[in-house]
């Protein structure tokens, strides 16, 4: 028996008992007639203690040459520690080890491995079985399985039955790129691996599985960022004999559920917003709404004088800043070049601080009186003392570089409390959004999504007007889930291809084996699928996935500890009837 007990489980009341402990070395206190070894495992660590009064010779000789992170197992007895430390739950009681066997030996790592460690992002990644040893990636793990057992109950106890769908699939021209597999029985083919699940769970509708979900590895070829790896895990659900209502319905009870049980969290009824509205009020669709700095369109106020930045802009729009009119010309000055940056794109921007006086000073004077000014306070809902930003150009253009600049300023003001959770459905979405590079319209979120009904008959002669049945979503400002009502009906979706612009051979060659599914009686359905890793990040109070994961890839999509993706020989491309001309 490695162990009788964990590192982390012996208390005051388990003095006197002969206990084995295994894990491994956390430090090392030598004080010659006197060692202290810290011992760790995942659940905790333990204090052991060798003197030369009551250890014998040999065996204190052999806890001097314990090294840090050497595997070791000791047998001795629990007793109470004359200085306890209250900050470890084991603080009161020490181990007095009269029995020490070295395990494994350990070199020294590459870094420290304790919570605050000197190991950069680089090197933790690089020795990523090391870093998981720390407590802020253990735990960041074990927060991961909490959410999991949560996710899987809720589903189970609402009657979903988690089904395995292939990994090994067929490529289709629609979403971002695939990862491809080459097939050597196959000769010049390849299987994707998938996006999602989606055409497999809308088959489990069809085959009468009416309530399907699955925890389940995606794949997107993609350029990566702080919320983004190119395999990610997705909770992905489906729903037959369905509304929009319904879906939102469970799955508002299902965030409800994981914030009380994970957080502690108690969430009223969830506020909903269309599409239009969350571009107009913050300039993205997936908002944050724990603070305001709502827009406020100022092209009726501004494009009345000799201003032309402003005059010729197709939209005028501004914020208030809380409490900004405190800032120094030079404050102002560094946020005009944060916008400037190219991540951001903005050409400038014009600003006026709303005095405690009353009065309004801004970068336009030469153009604006005060009355001019009262006004743009009144439209974006300024108060004394707050600062007025105004960005003007583009619609679609400035309504991001503001909403860019509102993230910002929120996250300078402390407004973005981790702890404070604000849930929002955006409903209503655009079907078709036009893609200026191939000059025709694609799907905005997937080809299978059903277009509201009232709005079907504007598909030809206004298709950018066309609402789908589809809905995101969103907690603190940040994406969570998206899903849709299907279409289920082998006309329908044919109508729909074709406005993508597929001609019936392409459809049938990529998609028939669903609009042949849909001839066999398909119900009517709809799902969604939730960003597992990034519904985590959030809920443990972090907007970075990579470390609620346990072997995640750089910015570079590598894994820089196995060096994946690598070379293969030249026997295994022949095997495939690849050739590479290297």
């Amino acid at each position: 028996m490695y162990r009788s007990h964990t590192c982390g489980e012996l208390r005051i009341s388990d003095i006197n008992k002969e206990v084995t402990l295994s894990g491994w070395v956390q430090r090392v206190k030598d004080r010659g007639v006197l060692n202290w070894v810290v011992i760790r495992d995942r659940y905790g660590i333990t204090q052991l203690v060798f003197d030369e009064e009551r250890t014998p010779a040999a065996l204190l000789e052999r806890s001097k040459k314990l090294g840090r992170e050497f595997v070791i197992q000791v047998k001795g007895n629990v007793i109470e520690r004359e200085s306890k430390n209250p900050n470890m739950p084991t603080g009161d009681i020490e181990i007095l080890v009269n029995e020490l066997i070295i395990l494994n030996q350990a070199i020294v790592p590459p870094f420290t491995i304790e919570d605050e460690t000197d190991g950069g992002e680089d090197i933790r990644m690089k020795y990523r079985y090391l870093d998981i040893r720390r407590n802020p990636v253990k735990n960041s793990l074990l927060f991961r399985h909490q959410i999991a057992m949560q996710v899987r109950n809720y589903l189970s106890n609402q009657g979903f039955i988690e089904v395995e769908t292939p990994y090994l699939i067929k490529s289709t021209p629609e979403g971002a790129r695939d990862f491809v597999v080459p097939s050597r029985m196959n000769e010049g083919q390849f299987y994707a691996l998938p996006q999602s699940p989606q055409t497999f769970k809308q088959l489990l509708m069809v085959g009468g599985m009416d309530k399907y979900f699955q925890i389940v590895k995606c794949f997107r070829d993609e350029d990566l960022r702080a919320d983004r790896q190119p395999e990610f895990t997705q909770i992905d659900c489906e729903m037959a004999f369905v509304e929009q209502e319904d879906i939102l319905n469970i799955f508002e009870g299902f965030t409800r559920h994981l914030l009380k049980e994970i957080k502690g969290v108690e969430i009223g009824d969830f506020p909903r917003m269309t599409y239009k509205e969350a571009m107009k009020t913050y300039g993205n669709d997936k908002p944050d709404i724990r603070f305001g700095m709502k827009f406020g369109e100022l092209n009726e106020v501004t494009q009345h004088k000799e201003f032309n930045v402003f005059n010729d802009a197709e939209l005028v729009v501004g914020i208030a800043v809380p409490g900004g009119a405190s800032y120094t010309r030079k404050e102002i000055d560094k946020l005009i070049d944060w916008i400037k940056r190219p991540q951001v794109g903005a050409l400038g921007m014009v600003y006026v601080k709303c005095n405690e006086d009353g009065t309004y000073k801004s970068s336009v004077d030469k153009f604006y009186d005060q009355d001019d000014l009262a006004k743009w306070a009144k439209v974006t809902g300024a108060k004394t003392g707050d600062l007025i930003c105004v960005l003007s150009g583009q619609t679609n253009k400035v309504r991001g570089q503001l909403s860019a600049l509102r993230m910002e300023l929120a996250e300078r003001l402390g407004l973005r409390n981790p702890e404070e959770f604000a849930p929002l459905w955006v409903v209503d979405f655009p079907l078709l959004e036009w893609d200026e590079e191939t000059e025709r319209y694609h799907a905005m979120h997937h080809p299978f999504t059903s277009p509201k009904p009232e709005d079907i008959s504007l598909l030809d002669a206004k298709p950018g007007d066309v609402r789908a049945n589809a809905y995101d979503l969103v907690l603190n400002g940040n994406e969570i889930g998206g899903g849709s009502i299907r279409i289920h009906d082998k006309e329908t979706q044919a109508l729909m291809f074709d406005h993508l612009g597929f001609t019936p051979e392409e459809a049938k060659e990529q998609f028939g084996f669903l609009m042949d599914a849909f001839q066999y009686g398909a119900p009517p359905h709809g799902g969604i699928a939730f960003g597992f890793d990034r519904l985590v990040a959030i809920l443990g109070g972090q907007e970075t996935i990579r470390d609620f994961i346990a072997f995640p890839k750089n910015n570079s999509g590598r894994d820089v500890m196995i060096d994946a993706p690598a070379n293969i020989d030249k026997e295994q491309l022949a095997a495939l009837n690849i050739k590479l001309d290297l």
